[in-house]
């Protein structure tokens, strides 16, 4: 089914050309042309700032002067995973879509959903005719998923909003009013390589599921590094062991769903003994959340060189010790995960290595004591520790205007109440808010499932829901004060 023919057609009209466009995260240079032409050939103010942030103005429709401002905002950027099966280039092509009943997906990439439904709903709003609202921007910001640069690039005054709409929520249920500030946590070294003196092994994870480092952290699905590292610490004592590569995971903000490991161990056959019962007992515990998660051990053939034993037995031990997952659950607010970490990214190649950590708290002080404990952790292990991209969360404000009138709306509309969260993803309120401080802020979008994995799908009902839910939102914004 073609996807232009869903219903909201607008929407996925957008979504469909703004799929077309390749758009992973620090490369997108495509897409930000792609807007600001969208917004040129509709002959509305459009402007890219120093970083990349396209903006673009609309007027209030008649009769809607009055009213208070709106900044529109969602990323440009995209999350590029595949399964590692599929044969693709995030650079070069655009996304192969599919209908899947109530869901639309990709073909074996990440769809692109987070955030490019609020992309399409926001140049749906831009050419719309027949859309009551008031004055509009419309803030399209790039490289959300690596490192929230764009938001941060943000300089003061760009803006003149009084109230912000963030599209980037994947609950259509949620109104969200706070979310979690994040900081990446690198560790690095190089070792010198050496002969091997055993039987090469290698160990591979996949079919794990993946997902959203900050959303889907709480929910117990297997992290392929922390798994590796386990299976690998059971030769870590007795079986002489020295790595030579790692290869497990990918993005800092998407919970590994693949690893693999080549080493050579003396005492080989123990080893895979050892390793094999450990793994009849991972495949065990996961096996209700985990389903298609696959092990393989086996005897492997290569004539790379490998570290010391010593080195290798350093790398394994941080790998085990290292904090993954929920740190502190929120003393405040019910079920919201304060702080966690994602062991992300472990890889080591030719005696070089990077462990890619993101972690994730709303509150501060508690976001630097789990970065602090994983900086000691590898610099015990003898790593150098870089600490980057930290930024700030988003204080709730849960009875501002906006708010209150999205409550009244949701349960006319729906005949529900809608759950007013926080949320322990990176959302760019905070941000944006540190220099616009007096922008009431809101977080909302249609329900979005397996966000940052290959897996993720854009419910169809849902869009329909959220752009009602929009459109009214625009419509009853009250006046200024």
């Amino acid at each position: 089914m073609d996807l232009t023919q869903l219903e909201p057609q607008l929407i996925w009209k957008n979504f469909a050309a703004l799929n077309s466009v390749p758009r992973p995260s620090k490369k997108e240079g495509k897409v930000i042309e792609f807007i600001k032409n969208f917004g040129e050939n509709l002959g509305l103010e459009t402007r890219v700032d120093e970083v990349g942030n396209v903006i673009i103005k609309k007027p209030a429709t008649p009769g809607m002067e009055n009213r208070k401002s709106i900044v529109l905002q969602s990323h440009l950027d995209m999350v590029c995973q595949k399964n590692s099966d599929v044969n693709f280039d995030f650079e070069t092509q655009g996304i192969q879509m599919e209908v899947d009943g109530d869901w639309v997906k990709a073909k074996g990439t990440t769809l692109g959903a987070d955030n490019g439904i609020g992309v399409a709903s926001i140049m749906s709003v831009l050419e719309s005719h027949d859309i009551p609202h008031p004055a509009l921007e419309a803030l399209f910001t790039i490289d959300e998923e690596t490192g929230m640069t764009g938001a941060m690039g943000l300089k003061p005054g760009e803006l003149h909003g009084e109230i912000l709409l963030n599209l980037d929520t994947e609950e259509d249920d949620e109104i969200d009013i706070g979310c979690a500030g994040g900081i990446d946590v690198t560790a690095t070294q190089k070792y010198p390589l050496e002969d091997v003196k055993g039987m090469t092994v290698k160990i591979e994870i996949k079919g794990l599921q993946g997902g959203h480092s900050g959303m889907d952290i709480h929910k117990g699905f297997g992290n392929a590094n922390v798994i590796l590292g386990r299976l690998l610490f059971t030769g870590v004592y007795n079986q002489n062991m020295q790595l030579i590569s790692i290869d497990g995971g990918g993005l800092r903000n998407a919970i590994p769903r693949e690893a693999n490991a080549v080493l050579s161990v003396r005492n080989s056959v123990e080893f895979i003994e050892n390793a094999s019962n450990l793994k009849a007992s991972i495949l065990e515990e996961f096996a209700t959340i985990e389903k298609d998660l696959q092990i393989h051990i086996e005897t492997f053939s290569t004539d790379e060189k490998a570290i010391s034993e010593e080195d290798s037995k350093n790398i394994i031990l941080a790998l085990k010790s290292a904090h993954n997952g929920v740190y502190r659950m929120s003393p405040d607010v019910a079920d919201l995960v304060e702080t966690s970490n994602n062991v992300a990214r472990v890889e080591l190649q030719q005696g070089e290595l990077k462990i890619m950590n993101l972690s994730r708290s709303s509150v501060e002080s508690t976001k630097f004591a789990v970065a602090e404990q994983l900086k000691s952790v590898f610099e015990l292990a003898g790593m150098k520790v870089e600490f980057s991209g930290s930024y700030p969360g988003w204080k709730p404000r849960p009875g501002s205007e906006i708010v209150q009138l999205m409550e009244k709306i949701y349960e006319k509309d729906f005949g529900s109440k809608p759950h007013v969260v926080a949320c322990h993803a990176g959302l760019e309120c905070g941000i944006i808010g540190a220099n616009y401080p007096e922008m009431e802020m809101v977080s909302f979008g249609p329900t979005i499932r397996g966000a940052h994995s290959p897996d993720e799908k854009a419910s169809i009902p849902s869009v329909q829901k959220f752009w009602a839910f929009l459109k009214e939102i625009l419509s009853e914004i009250p006046v200024k004060n």
